[in-house]
């Protein structure tokens, strides 16, 4: 039998006024905690996942975190510095393994003494993100933006002024090449010296960029995917395009907001804040070179060209503009073209000679990023209507077909990835992200990340006993509504326990409405994980604004219907493309030609980072692609309230049919009656009643 609904613990609802709100980022976690409680015990209180091997006996220092300061207002908070304890013996003579540099606090010894905004930093993390980014290149035709000659150092009486171009031109064959002025000086060294030979890295084969005394056989690159949540990052060897070493972070810009509009807010609202946000994007791209580096085992020195993309904002922001423009109609960017400039300018840590090429934007809120998945997808190649789409917290949109490209973004919201759901959680292990009900009787079966079996099979408690069920990330949550509206549990209208709809002893009340029991340990060493009514609303709204976005692009197009779907992005390569679109997530389509299509965006900049023809080539694709604002286009409205409906108000889905049967949409949407109507900020925020 299922427990009643989990109530949230009462000490953390009220607020007496010696009791202090206090927020985690990354995780999003808040409460109420009584005045001086440790960091490390605030976290343990409201469920943060903060390390602590000694269990709090200030020994271990894994407890790190970084109280933040300033004026938080999505959080409603004003952190003054002293809003937390100052540092004691304790912290001032800590000599641990790992050093308390900079602002970091041992969690286990600074007090919470006012309202306050904590970050955990990932290696405080037990549970760190899974980065679920992987480049898969296909046959790229390389075509290096690079290359190593060795060149032979010509005796003193044959070496006049201007010799190793003459060299260049006498042993390879090239001609017209210039020497920069910093080589010069460098070649000069290395003659003096007496060598006999000097290898040199030629940039798109006209300009001598480096030179290194002797043979130096391989010079690399680094192609990196800024998202708004994590960073991806792909070393590869420049010559012969192999990957090297694959890694990732999680964007340090969260904790000034976990969506991009709040991101802008806070430059808005906080002086100097745009510096901040740059700052802290700049310092984790440089720790992910050297991490890339360590995992590859090579060195700084061998980077010499680097590929960035993200979307507009973050594309702004580790570029240093300034991204107000964008949070605002008619969302001016910066600039609209591909981009050279040196490594250094952006605090990176490389070969003095290195370069960082930026893939063009295609509108205020389509960037860099999007530019990459056109580059690795090519859907303007392929016959027929194609739609790729990339799914985030923004939704990026590319529809293809009749000889144009369009493209647009969607405010999907952060619900996708977590956020806005009570049990809602990123993808780290133990949150639950396959679900599956019995139609008959409404019992669920799960898988979690880091295990395999099911919930309903054997070995599962013991498989998920170091982790736990922790939470529900994106892919769980699309799936489980999915299938709340298969097993008849919830109507068309996305209510649960809805008029027309079946019973199970799950559904249980909530206040007044009802809530779905997806996970109940029945112990104490757990918490129950339910589906809200209110978690359903945020489903719908993300999935509203997409479809809408995506039947905003087929109007400018004028189809009805698209013959190929590409899920794209860490998100998109994880869902079930069943119950995405039996949710209503993208339009109906042959479920055999709807499928993930990866980590597109790096793929793409890994591409660039290969070939200068790619870089040429999407350059061209993109200043013919068609730019819609959804946020300035007045039919986006009503194909929003219409895509409010599970999995439509009013379209067919022929090509879901066969692959699933579809129950009859019950509720007042099925029945015409009257809608929910919602409105669209024209900032891209999040979408509103």
């Amino acid at each position: 039998m299922v427990a009643a609904a989990h109530r949230p613990d009462p000490e953390l609802m009220g607020s007496p006024v010696d009791d202090h709100l206090v927020v985690f980022t990354p995780s999003g976690h808040r409460g109420h905690v009584p005045a001086d409680t440790t960091v490390l015990d605030a976290a343990r209180k409201l469920g943060v996942d903060l390390d602590s091997v000694c269990g709090g006996r200030r020994i271990c220092g894994r407890c790190q975190v970084e109280p933040t300061f300033g004026e938080f207002a999505k959080h409603g908070i004003v952190a003054t510095g002293d809003h937390v304890s100052p540092r004691g013996p304790v912290e001032t003579d800590y000599k641990g393994r790992r050093p308390l540099l900079g602002d970091l606090r041992l969690g286990c010894a600074a007090r919470i003494t006012g309202d306050l905004v904590i970050d955990v930093p990932v290696t405080s993390q037990v549970h760190r993100q899974v980065i679920r980014k992987e480049v898969d290149l296909g046959d790229i035709q390389l075509d290096p933006v690079l290359l190593l000659r060795l060149v032979e150092v010509p005796g003193e009486e044959e070496r006049p002024t201007g010799w190793l171009a003459a060299s260049l031109a006498q042993q390879w064959g090239l001609a017209d090449i210039e020497v920069e002025g910093r080589v010069d000086e460098e070649l000069g060294k290395a003659v003096a010296a007496g060598v006999e030979a000097v290898t040199v890295a030629i940039r798109d084969r006209n300009r001598v960029v480096a030179v290194w005394e002797g043979l130096q056989d391989r010079a690399l690159g680094v192609a990196i995917d800024v998202g708004s949540t994590t960073i991806a990052g792909h070393l590869c060897d420049l010559a012969t395009g192999e990957v090297l070493a694959t890694g990732g972070a999680m964007n340090p810009q969260i904790r000034f907001g976990e969506d991009l509009m709040s991101r802008v807010s806070y430059v808005m609202m906080n002086p100097g804040g745009e510096v901040e946000l740059t700052s802290a994007v700049r310092e984790a791209l440089d720790k992910l070179l050297g991490e890339l580096c360590e995992a590859a085992d090579a060195t700084r020195g061998e980077l010499l060209e680097l590929v960035l993309v993200g979307n507009p904002i973050m594309h702004h922001l580790f570029l240093g503009y300034d991204p107000t423009p964008l949070g605002t109609a008619p969302f001016t960017l910066a600039t609209e073209e591909a981009i050279d400039l040196p490594a250094s300018d952006l605090d990176l840590n490389t070969h003095p000679a290195a370069r960082t090429h930026v893939l063009p934007c295609i509108a205020g809120h389509v960037g860099a990023d999007t530019a990459a998945v056109i580059l690795a997808t090519r859907p303007q190649e392929r016959a027929g209507v194609q739609l790729v789409v990339d799914v985030g917290t923004n939704a990026e949109i590319v529809l293809s077909g009749n000889g144009r490209v369009l493209a647009a973004s969607s405010p999907t919201g952060p619900a996708f990835e977590g956020a806005q759901v009570s049990s809602g959680q990123r993808a780290t292990p133990g949150a639950i992200e396959r679900v599956r009900l019995d139609t008959e009787t409404g019992e669920p079966r799960f898988t979690v990340i880091g295990c395999e079996i099911w919930s309903d099979e054997p070995g599962f408690d013991d498989a998920v006993a170091k982790t736990g069920v922790t939470g529900i990330c994106g892919s769980g949550i699309i799936e489980v509504v999915a299938e709340l509206w298969l097993a008849g549990l919830m109507d068309s209208d996305g209510v649960i326990g809805g008029a027309g709809t079946g019973t199970s002893p799950r559904i249980v009340a909530d206040g007044r409405t009802y809530s779905y029991v997806l996970h109940d340990p029945g112990t104490h060493e757990g918490h129950q994980i339910l589906v809200t009514q209110n978690d359903i609303r945020a489903v719908q709204l993300a999935k509203a604004a997409l479809y809408a976005g995506v039947r905003l692009l087929m109007d400018h197009l004028g189809v009805d219907q698209v013959d190929q779907v590409g899920l794209a992005g860490a998100f998109g390569s994880h869902i079930d493309t069943v119950r995405a679109t039996v949710l209503g997530l993208i339009p109906d389509c042959d479920p055999d030609r709807v499928a993930s299509v990866g980590n597109a965006a790096g793929a793409g900049a890994a591409m660039a980072l290969l070939s200068g023809t790619a870089r040429v080539e999407i350059q061209d694709v993109v200043r013919h692609i068609e730019k819609v604002e959804t946020a300035l286009e007045p039919s986006f409205q009503q194909h929003f309230v219409d895509a409010m409906a599970i999995p439509h108000r009013t379209a067919d889905y022929p090509g879901l049919s066969t692959r699933i049967d579809l129950p009859p949409r019950t509720g007042t949407s099925a029945g015409g009656g009257r809608q929910e109507r919602r409105r669209i900020s024209p900032t891209q925020g999040e979408v509103q009643q």
